[in-house]
């Protein structure tokens, strides 16, 4: 090469570089700004931080349901362009048909931004990192974790994609529960990882924790019988509830069916909270207030006796009547027997709104205000009670209804001795609470005397004993309606039971929708269930035994005036 081709090219090699100079000087001089916001664009980013729900846990602390990091998967489909093997990776990593993602980002095409999944874990979120994927970005969220799955799940309930409450708990305690997320600024590279935080904008706010007042060791206690009686009777559906007498705190509330809220796929069918939101007949479990107006009246003491003979007796062209014919019974044995035609009579001769009163202030039909969603409440009408037909089924439990969570507590001022209290799902920080006198307690302790007889070994429910505790329960069986009226075939199984007698301190209601493996009584299907539950709990809860047991309902003493004499 001659020399002076050498020159030239060193000097269009020098022109060059001192014109790429240039124009940067030039650039940065001029068009800093412009040039530094849209670097900016392109690799700053404000993100949010998200915020851990609140935890929620049983009263002695027992987590129910807590917040867990995970990541959401996401695209930009307007700048994705995934190669077949790097859409087979992609759909490995998130177990996620290939056809599907390519479905999905065929009709976000237009987007900028779609979720390829949500909620992966940390060691999948690893694998997509590793696996070093261009246009596949990650977004750290929270997922909810129910450490006591079916077994809590109708009280808790469950949170959705976007983790907002949508049933149970977390729905109804939504604003208490759930946080603010707070924001940063973050520096990204070309594939949309974060190299450093910037600047913090705000801090998160974390959800407010939430104290139940569930007693985990009692709703397993509870939920595990309910799941076995329910299936080896072949019922429906059951619910039981459990209610501190103390304070009016729920112990426990359970259903069956159930599902999983950590995995609600194909278990939609059991998601409703029966026990809080299905009303039934209480049938003969409303008796014990029956008997309550009675001596309220004046009319009838325990031992006052009631001609029952034939058996049977008309109240138009509707026939009343008992299984057998026990001619002359006291008011005691009538309800230790459950005798429909000794409480048809008693309400017939009372005023003509003597049950309905006693039930409406025993807060059957109130609304209970527990918070759970969806709270049912129930059938409780006083129009038609100048029909007798209509007073006489009311005294026996048909023509209103209850759910099992209302029949609860409205035994629960019969435990209390007269005092109507609120009920609370949330564990209460004193022992305060708002109470109403709605009957005398001399009058509600002879009630409850008589109805230790049911489970007396010739009352109705001899099942439903417990070896040590005394004893108070009335048995309920109640037809349920068809299409032609009531159906002889199908029944509801009740249990409302009170515990121990000489200091209350648990209310069990128990249900079972339907049982279809031959028993129907509510003595034999739902007593031995009642009793099974309160023999496990009442140790947990340390409640001594009673120092003096009831054996028969033979034994209750003669009163004078209606009231226990000594």
């Amino acid at each position: 090469m001659s020399p002076w081709r050498h020159y030239v090219l060193l000097f269009v090699f020098g022109g060059c570089i001192a014109g790429v100079c240039g124009r940067i000087i030039y650039l940065s001089v001029t068009q800093h700004d412009f040039l530094q916001k849209q670097g900016d664009a392109r690799s700053v980013r404000a993100e949010d931080i998200p915020a851990m729900r609140g935890i929620i846990s049983d009263r002695q602390g027992e987590p129910l349901a807590i917040s867990t990091p995970v990541y959401a998967v996401w695209t930009d489909p307007s700048e994705a362009t995934f190669e077949s093997k790097d859409l087979q990776v992609l759909a490995d990593h998130l177990d996620v048909p290939v056809q599907t993602l390519q479905a999905r980002l065929k009709a976000y095409r237009s987007r900028e931004f779609v979720y390829l999944k949500r909620r992966v874990s940390y060691r999948v979120a690893e694998g997509l990192l590793a696996a070093g994927l261009e246009h596949v970005y990650l977004k750290p969220e929270y997922r909810r974790y129910y450490p006591a799955a079916e077994t809590a799940a109708h009280v808790v309930g469950l949170t959705n994609l976007d983790d907002m409450g949508i049933e149970g708990i977390e729905y109804a305690f939504e604003s208490q529960l759930q946080g603010r997320p707070g924001a940063k600024v973050v520096l990204k590279d070309e594939r949309g990882t974060t190299i450093r935080d910037l600047e913090y904008l705000s801090a998160p706010v974390y959800g407010q924790d939430l104290r139940l007042s569930i007693d985990l060791s009692l709703q397993y206690t509870a939920y595990r019988e309910l799941k076995s009686a329910v299936a080896s009777h072949s019922a429906v559906s059951g619910s039981v509830v459990m209610i501190d007498v103390r304070n009016g705190e729920i112990l426990a509330l359970v259903n069956q069916p159930s599902y999983n809220p950590n995995d609600i796929s194909g278990h939609l069918s059991g998601m409703r909270n029966r026990a809080v939101t299905d009303p039934f007949e209480p049938g003969s479990t409303i008796k014990p207030f029956t008997a309550l107006a009675a001596l309220e009246s004046g009319r009838y003491e325990s031992n006052t006796p009631i001609d029952t003979a034939p058996g049977y007796f008309h109240i138009g062209r509707k026939l009343i009547e008992d299984p057998v014919n026990r001619k002359t019974l006291t008011l005691s044995h009538a309800l230790a027997k459950s005798s429909q035609v000794a409480i048809a009579k008693i309400a017939l001769d009372l005023e003509q709104e003597a049950v309905f009163d006693v039930l409406r202030r025993a807060g059957v039909g109130d609304a209970l205000s527990t918070g759970l969603p969806g709270e049912g409440l129930g059938y409780l009408d006083s129009v038609q009670l100048r029909l007798p037909i209509v007073r006489a089924s009311m005294a026996y439990g048909y023509g209103l209804s209850v759910t099992p969570l209302q029949l609860a507590h409205a035994y629960t001022t019969l435990a209390t001795k007269g005092n109507k209290i609120s009920l609370s799902i949330v564990k209460r920080d004193s022992e305060r609470i708002h109470n109403e006198r709605v009957f005398d307690a001399s009058i509600v302790e002879e009630v409850l005397l008589m109805m230790e007889g049911v489970t007396a070994k010739d009352g109705t429910a001899p099942g439903a004993a417990i070896n040590g505790y005394r004893v108070a329960g009335k048995t309920g069986t109640s037809r349920l309606l068809g299409p032609d009226g009531y159906d002889d075939q199908r029944h509801v199984a009740w249990f409302a039971g009170i515990v121990p007698v000489s200091d209350p301190r648990l209310v069990i209601v128990v249900l079972i929708n339907e049982p279809k493996a031959g028993l129907s009584g509510g003595g034999v299907v739902a007593g031995p269930i009642f009793a099974r539950i309160a023999q496990r709990s009442l140790p947990l809860l340390g409640v001594a035994p009673d120092k003096q047991l009831m054996a028969d309902v033979s034994t209750v003493p003669a009163v004078k005036g209606g009231r226990e004499q000594g």
